[in-house]
């Protein structure tokens, strides 16, 4: 479980372009999954081999700045109820503004850890002029330069001292979030299951304000299950309750082991259910698929089930190895087999493959298809293992791994795949030297 550290400011003191240069920093090394759609602003970064989520709040907010004005108090005040930490930047240029004293005003009242960053100090002169800052009663101030980077790593070393260790759950059940964009039928999915009328069902987008952890304990299953409120599109993110539970959900993936990705049949299989897709699979969760609301689509000749999973699983390349499940909440069609399969996605996701067995099926694959020659060089992979951290992870052995390309790594990933079944869940190849 990784922390939140939300960045907060007004418009056009370099936000983004923080944001942008810690995630690159992050995705060069450590995300090198093709073909995963970005979400500009959510993103998962790490400094000195402590993991962080960040959140970039200047991307929630629409319109002139007068109506940033209006909303910054409230996008302030549930960062600050959010997150773990809060980078409040401001802008050497300008100097103190009355919205940075607005913001300051808000974050003044706060119990957690706030740095107060100056951006844009890439001069001596704006550096000097920088003490200005002091005045706005947040103590000590960091100056950093978002285009060169200058400074950041002084910034970084002082806020990952004080982002909270990732505990440990205390409670072993496996847990899965419904997730999904908004009115796609994740609470009516959730009463289903439990037989009750625990949460307000309207056909109304966004009843479901927060995210609601339920035990589930019926039929020869465990778990806990959490609704998150459906992430909205960015677009459509302007009022407070929106950003927050876009928040929540971002939390909420982090924090369970498998997405039950639910969408409306009717709608499609579109971008931000994409961006969900992927959300979860950066963040190494098991995933199924659920297609609701298959009895309501009129069509049914050109929009057989093969062609519709065909479409989801062109959307979602080169990770298709996810099962997808077409049900219907209304009249309870396949979803306890939804339940079922999210039990068998949770076992595959922490299963652990004995290396004597794992290089005998692996190094006579290899062997028959050896890596490309580059540039002259031939790579010999002589073992492999399975890495022991809580999702699948794999690491090859060989001379050379720096000329090991993309396609190869895949091609690795698909053998595993078809050996060992790890349907639903994603997989990281490694390549070390031995």
């Amino acid at each position: 479980m990784s922390a939140i550290v939300a960045i907060v400011g007004r418009p056009n003191v370099g936000k983004s372009t923080f944001f942008n240069r810690l995630i690159q920093r992050r995705e060069a090394i450590v995300d090198a999954v093709s073909g995963v759609t970005r979400d500009r602003h959510y993103g998962k970064s790490d400094w000195n081999g402590k993991e962080f989520s960040l959140i970039d709040t200047g991307g929630y907010v629409l319109g002139s700045e007068d109506v940033f004005e209006k909303e910054i108090d409230k996008q302030v005040e549930l960062a600050i109820e959010e997150a773990d930490a809060i980078i409040f930047m401001v802008d050497a240029e300008t100097g103190v503004t009355g919205m940075d004293e607005d913001v300051a005003k808000l974050l003044r009242r706060v119990n957690k850890p706030v740095f107060l960053t100056v951006n844009k100090v890439d001069n001596p002169k704006r550096a000097a002029d920088a003490v200005e800052f002091y005045a706005l009663g947040l103590g000590e101030y960091y100056n950093i330069s978002s285009i060169n980077g200058s400074g950041t790593g002084e910034l970084l070393d002082e806020l990952v001292k004080v982002l909270p260790e990732g505990e440990p759950e205390v409670d072993e059940l496996p847990r899965f979030a419904v997730v999904g964009r908004p009115n796609a039928g994740k609470s009516s999915f959730i009463n289903a299951l439990i037989g009750e009328e625990r949460y307000i069902v309207t056909d109304v987008a966004g009843t479901t304000r927060d995210s609601i952890d339920t035990k589930y304990d019926r039929f020869g299953f465990e778990f806990h299950l959490i609704d998150t409120a459906g992430i909205r599109r960015k677009a459509k993110v302007k009022e407070d309750l929106e950003f927050y539970s876009v928040m929540r959900s971002v939390r909420a993936i982090e924090h369970c082991d498998v997405c039950l990705l639910l969408l409306d049949a009717t709608r499609g299989f579109d971008g931000q259910v994409e961006n969900i897709f992927w959300l979860a699979s950066r963040n190494n969760k098991g995933i199924v698929i659920l297609v609701n609301k298959w009895d309501l689509v009129e069509d049914k000749e050109t929009n057989t089930i093969k062609h519709y999973t065909q479409r989801i699983k062109q959307a979602i390349e080169p990770f298709t190895d996810v099962p997808i499940l077409f049900i219907s909440v209304l009249t309870k069609q396949r979803i306890f087999k939804a339940i079922e399969t999210a039990v068998e996605v949770y076992k595959n996701r922490s299963k652990k493959i004995v290396t004597r067995r794992f290089n005998d099926i692996m190094l006579p694959i290899i062997e028959s298809n050896p890596p490309p020659a580059y540039k002259g060089k031939y790579v010999k992979i002589k073992f492999c293992t399975q890495l022991p951290t809580p999702y699948p992870q794999f690491a090859f052995f060989c001379n050379l791994p720096q000329y090991v390309r993309e396609p190869y790594k895949r091609f690795l990933e698909n053998k595993v795949r078809e050996n060992f079944d790890f349907s639903g869940v994603p997989i990281t190849i490694f390549m070390r030297k031995k």
